[in-house]
């Protein structure tokens, strides 16, 4: 009963902090002071990128519209990039651009007959261009004539990295889309007025080339894991709501449903692509970040959870009180349900808002669970992303169960770093000069085509000239390169927290095989027969049977008897059952080492 209550309290409380807390916050914080306007120069030389799949019905309205964009023409290049799009897109862009012929223009048109999905095409054509500055517009967008004069003085600031327009939504739009993106408007502004707005829209906005890296080939909202990248790296996001870029696409239900599954699925990866944004831009960043895309991103799994805790209540129920929360979440769902046949008033408008939130959560917990199951996809990515090669060791069940239960887990991890996290951080800051975090390079998951590499996180626990001496070496117990505090958070593991963020964005398990160095793996390998093989269709795990079997590597010998642990994990895991009773098992282990002291 307890626990049930527990998970309630918290799972509303989260959720009222996001949808109430925090947008009063904001508007009662008093903003920044304004920045002073552009300095007077030359004009940057700006480069467009349009990218087109299948846009048959919006593609020559936009060519038009780019010819007629004002800005010096020797200044200015534009890509339209058809991406294999099945209908008529690539004939109709050319039937518009020969209607041109004759006109002074800088529009050139590149069609990929086959599809690469839209984040190829995007890093392909901004590297493509000469420009100083990117602008990005979607093809059915509604661009003013004058964007582009307005939009580049502000990159006249070397500070300046982004510059985002304002989003008008098409006219005829579902009720509830418009009464989202009137929420979300708002929300921006006052986001600007603090700090800056989180991300950009797809609609338009403009970056500086030079701060640019190439996008993930992963990523699903590219619209906001660009610009805050860029935010990031230290550069200035400036908000222009004078500025506004209209859509042609009119979002109807259905359409919005699968925009809802997709942001899903993106609100969660965009988290995990830039959580640097938590502490790299300053508190104002951080806490803006948190409150509204963190939480955003958890908000369709704490509305499950909310909903479980309820029945959970109920059905374990001592007193009437017990059942309120039931009868409370059933009464908001009857006026979802009957919003359309209310009355006009502030009630059937409520109703209305409650109706398109619990639809949207539902299709973005889909999003998210397609995404934890590995089968996210749609025409925006990767055309074709699936893994070539035979058979890996876990079945496709079991795979997307076992990443499933690595969200859940590393969600909770990661909600725990949330807590403990600044204090360790103080502690390290205390205790010896350096940075708090410790980035390095390990190997993952080998594949029938390919080894992955990532950097895995963990809070530092070695004095920062810890291998300037000696070289890549194993830590042996009793090292004197690890600081004071960092002996206690070898020996509780919770140096190994931030590691929930390499979970989430799907560059390791809670459970598998240790990541290893790639300054030691060529020895390795040399030296004992089928190490490369203990990796094989197995992500590295933060823990593992082999990690809470033995101590830290500091021999070669240690490293033979880790194999044996590594391989007889890999023959444990073969059907869902058993996965999911040895990756208990091995938690629950690891946590009596935590709890023990047992680590070094």
């Amino acid at each position: 009963m307890s626990v049930f209550w527990f998970l309630f309290a918290v799972s509303l409380a989260l959720l009222a902090y996001h949808h109430l807390v925090y947008p009063l916050w904001l508007r009662a914080v008093p903003p920044r002071p304004p920045q002073p306007a552009p300095a007077e120069g030359p004009w940057p030389s700006l480069g467009v990128v349009v990218p087109a799949y299948r846009e048959a019905g919006h593609i020559e309205a936009m060519i038009h519209q780019l010819a007629a964009l004002d800005y010096p023409k020797d200044r200015l290049e534009i890509l339209v990039v058809c991406d294999g799009s099945p209908d008529d897109t690539p004939e109709r862009a050319r039937q518009a651009l020969a209607g041109l012929a004759g006109q002074d223009h800088a529009i050139r048109l590149i069609d990929h007959p086959v599809n690469r999905g839209k984040v190829a095409v995007l890093n392909d054509a901004i590297a493509a261009l000469r420009a100083e500055i990117v602008v990005l517009f979607d093809a059915s967008s509604i661009v003013p004539a004058d964007t582009l004069r307005r939009l580049a003085p502000e990159f006249r600031d070397p500070a300046t990295g982004v510059v985002c327009p304002a989003y008008g939504l098409a006219e005829g739009s579902a009720p509830g889309e418009t009464a989202y993106w009137r929420y979300q408007q708002g929300i921006r502004r006052r986001e600007a007025a603090f700090a800056a707005p989180m991300g950009a829209h797809g609609a338009g906005y403009a970056f500086r080339k030079a701060a640019w890296a190439p996008l993930p080939a992963e990523t699903i909202n590219d619209d906001f894991v660009l610009p805050m990248r860029i935010v990031a790296a230290g550069f200035r996001l400036v908000d222009r709501p004078d500025i506004v870029i209209g859509d042609r696409e009119i979002a109807r239900a259905g359409i919005d449903r699968r925009r809802r599954r997709r942001l899903g699925a993106g609100n969660l990866q965009q988290v995990l692509l830039c959580h640097q944004l938590l502490w790299a831009s300053g508190w104002r960043m951080g806490l803006l970040f948190a409150s509204g895309k963190a939480l955003r991103a958890v908000a369709p799994l704490l509305v499950l959870m909310l909903l479980a805790s309820t029945i959970g209540l109920a059905l374990t129920a001592t007193g009437p009180l017990d059942i309120l929360p039931l009868v409370a979440v059933e009464g908001v769902a009857v006026l979802a349900l009957l919003a359309n046949r209310l009355p006009r008033g502030r009630l059937r408008a409520l109703g209305q808002a409650l109706r398109y939130a619990l639809g949207s959560y539902l299709a973005m917990a889909r999003g998210i669970l397609d995404l934890a199951m590995g089968r996210f996809d749609d025409d925006r990515r990767l055309a074709d992303r699936r893994e070539p090669g035979g058979a890996l060791v876990l079945s496709p069940l079991t795979r997307g169960l076992k990443r499933l239960f690595d969200i859940l887990i590393a969600l909770l991890a990661f909600l725990g770093l949330l807590v403990i996290g600044p204090l360790i951080a103080l502690a390290i800051r205390l205790d010896s000069p350096g940075p708090i975090f410790y980035r390095q390079l390990r190997v993952g998951r080998a594949l029938p085509d390919r080894t992955d590499l990532f950097h895995l996180i963990k809070f530092r626990t070695m004095r920062v000239d810890a291998e300037a001496g000696t070289g890549a070496v194993w830590a042996a117990k009793g090292d004197p390169r690890v600081t004071r505090l960092g002996r206690f958070l070898r020996k509780t593991r919770l140096d190994e927290l931030p590691q929930c963020l390499n979970v989430l964005r799907g560059e390791m398990s809670i459970v598998g095989p240790r990541p290893e160095r790639p300054v030691f793996f060529s020895k390795l390998e040399a030296e004992i027969p089928f190490y490369v093989e203990r990796t094989f269709g197995l992500k590295p795990g933060v823990t593992g049977l082999a990690q809470v079997s033995t101590g830290y590597d500091a021999t070669i010998d240690d490293v033979r008897l880790k194999i044996l642990f590594d391989h007889s994990y890999a023959l444990k895991v073969q059907s869902p059952w058993a996965w999911l009773r040895t990756d208990l098992a091995i938690i629950a282990k690891t946590f009596l080492v935590m709890g023990l002291g047992m680590g070094r």
